[in-house]
């Protein structure tokens, strides 16, 4: 994966040679290839470790460093299509670790102002949905009780607004005071301002007092502080220096909540076949797993006598917006995980699909969920699911649809609050079927792996590659179990596939059929966009690294699907694809406790397992001193 670092000029020196460190360090670490993009202000020190980098020994193209204006340089970073293609494998960091052919993944991760975050997210939205990670600016408050001691207090407020001449976006730039101590910590904070330390950087002093100040980064940021100074003095301020709240109920809520999802299994099923037109057959499955007593931080050992913990904290209110393929299941994983971990739910279904829903969160309540945790809304996108997206008391958007819709969902995000968006977009999975397979077991598998619920399925596998040497037997039995498949009323036993979601869907299934046929495709019986309907399009392969370059040559990365009884070969191509989920000799495995998510424009996060808590907690870092300390 290529990652773009993009660095903000506000941590001279050190500190910005520690945020060049985050950034940097990690994504190496875990294989990547970086473009880092410095300051304008600040390129040395980037510069100057990056050459240490490759005098340790990291390969050429591994880590770039790109110093220039912002104007110039991050548009053309953040719009970064990742399409480059590669006439060989034996390439540095992960192209060595199977990014074969067109498609190379890029992140984006950032760290400088709120605003600026908004066109980064815009630019990554508007280009291939690269994931993109914020580090922003903040307005810290400082809190002295009524028993702090004055003295320490002053000095650590000093500290935590002056270190780095102001310059650092966790400042304690909000000192909140106890009334019974204002006036004595005034008083004492005026006289350290005044004793802080200005001049040549360069001098001891400066050196060994390390929250003295130096000068401003430039003259713009200095006019941009006086500025401010000049508005609070003007507006009367006084210049003196220049859900449930514990897991375990969460958790007995939930399984009473499931207990209450079997014993309506039947009602719900009908409903789902209702809504979506799916056999029932398929509806009437429940899993339940509960999460909700097992969210906890950790115990961290850090240099210094200092405790240092985490709490994971609900993030609050999480808009979710589903699709209308999988209703329950996809309720099931969006509502589950963020109940589980303590937070208000807004989700809005599909328009096509609404009943299951509502039935099933009248089950919640009955379970005991509180009202107004638990909010379920019905109606469009353009108007329901835009109001959810755009809210600024909404603090999570999760969307599970079509990768055009989920580009508009972070634009949204990123013009409001800029609220953090998980998103579960498109596919066009390939199944390879190589040439030690069982032919008959291989089209049974590969016929499941595309009609599965009418081919209205993000993870499809609708692009079958089967070897050359057995190509043309594939093609004949797969068409004869296509004609067996039995069509029809999907309230009847049997009964395999029923109707489209709706005509719209059966028309646009209907576009892509003749389409391909007009551009040359040979219609068996009954296309490069997702087509989310049955049709199963079945391409010859020569040898492996020919199918890794045509699976990876795609703009999607949900899953894809292995047939082989070469464990080699197996493990080749588990490596080799860029997907999120990969089936050796099985599709569409499913469980509570199996991640799902893609790679490239399929989407970023995890559903399902303890991935998906991630997408539903705030991380806080809790670090407090230890005094005289029995052992470290």
């Amino acid at each position: 994966m290529k990652a773009l670092a993009l660095l903000d000029r506000s941590f001279p020196g050190i500190s910005y040679f520690s945020c060049m460190l985050w950034k940097i360090g990690p994504a190496l670490a875990c294989g990547n290839t970086v473009v880092l993009k410095t300051a304008e202000q600040t390129p040395l020190s980037a510069l100057y470790v990056s050459k240490l980098f490759h005098e340790v020994g990291l390969a050429p193209g591994v880590l770039n460093v790109v110093s220039g204006f912002w104007s110039h340089c991050w548009v053309e970073l953040v719009h970064f299509q990742g399409a480059l293609e590669h006439k060989e494998i034996g390439l540095p960091c992960s192209v060595r670790r199977g990014e074969l052919g067109i498609g190379i993944r890029v992140l984006v991760a950032f760290t400088g102002s709120t605003k600026t975050e908004e066109a980064i997210l815009q630019s990554a939205a508007m280009s291939n949905l690269k994931p993109v990670t914020l580090e922003l600016g903040g307005k810290s408050p400082f809190i002295v009780c009524e028993d702090a001691n004055v003295d320490e207090a002053v000095e650590m407020a000093h500290f935590a607004l002056f270190f780095n001449q102001g310059q650092c976006c966790a400042s304690g730039s909000r000192t909140f005071v106890h009334e019974s101590v204002y006036d004595e910590f005034v008083e004492k904070a005026k006289a350290r301002a005044l004793r802080h330390t200005v001049g040549d950087r360069f001098k001891a002093v400066i050196v060994i007092v390390m929250w003295c100040t130096s000068n401003q980064i430039d003259s713009k940021q200095f006019e941009k502080i006086m500025r401010y100074i000049r508005s609070s003095v003007e507006s009367g301020a006084t210049l003196d220096s220049g859900g449930e709240r514990f897991g375990k109920e969460r958790s007995r809520v939930m399984w009473r909540f499931a207990d209450l999802l079997e014993d309506h299994n039947d009602q719900i099923a009908a409903l789902e076949t209702w809504d979506n037109g799916k056999p029932y057959e398929q509806a009437a499955k429940v899993e339940v797993q509960s999460w909700a007593d097992k969210v906890h931080g950790l115990t961290i050992p850090a240099d210094g006598l200092h405790h240092v913990q985490t709490l994971h904290e609900p993030i609050g209110v999480a808009g979710q917006i589903i699709p209308w393929n999988f209703l329950l299941l996809m309720y099931a994983w969006k509502v589950g995980p963020a109940l589980a971990c303590g937070n208000t739910v807004i989700l809005k279904t599909a328009e096509q699909t609404p009943l299951s829903a509502l039935h099933v969160s009248e089950l919640f309540h009955e379970a005991g969920l509180p009202p107004g945790v638990l909010n379920v809304v019905s109606g469009y996108g353009p108007t329901a699911g835009a109001a959810l997206a755009s809210h600024m008391d909404v603090n999570k958007l999760a969307f599970t649809g079509s990768t055009e819709t989920g580009k508009i969902e972070i634009q949204l995000a990123a013009k409001s609050n800029l609220k953090p968006v998980t998103l579960d977009l498109g596919g066009k999975s390939p199944f390879i079927v190589c040439e030690d397979a069982n032919v008959d077991e291989a089209v049974e598998l590969a016929h499941f792996s595309l009609f599965f619920n009418q081919g209205q399925c993000c993870c499809a596998g609708s692009h079958t590659y089967v070897h050359e040497r057995i190509y043309d037997e594939f093609v004949e039995k797969a068409k004869a179990r296509a004609l067996k498949r039995v069509v029809g009323d999907p309230f009847k036993a049997g009964t395999e596939q029923g109707p489209q979601i709706d005509s719209e869907q059966f028309e646009k299934i209907l576009r892509y059929i003749r389409s391909g046929v007009d551009n040359g495709a040979t219609l068996e019986t009954g296309a490069q966009d997702e087509i989310f309907g049955p049709v199963q399009s079945i391409l010859k392969f020569k040898d492996i690294d020919e199918v890794t370059r045509r699976a990876n040559a795609s703009n999607y990365g949900l899953a894809a699907g292995v047939f082989t009884q070469n464990t080699d070969t197996a493990n080749t191509l588990t490596r080799a694809l860029r997907v999120g989920t990969v089936w050796i000799n099985c599709f569409d495995v499913f469980d509570a406790a199996i991640p799902f998510g893609g790679y490239k424009m399929s989407g970023n996060g995890r559903e399902n397992g303890i991935y998906c808590l991630q997408n539903y907690l705030q991380v806080k870092a809790v670090v407090s001193p230890l005094k005289n300390p029995a052992w470290l």
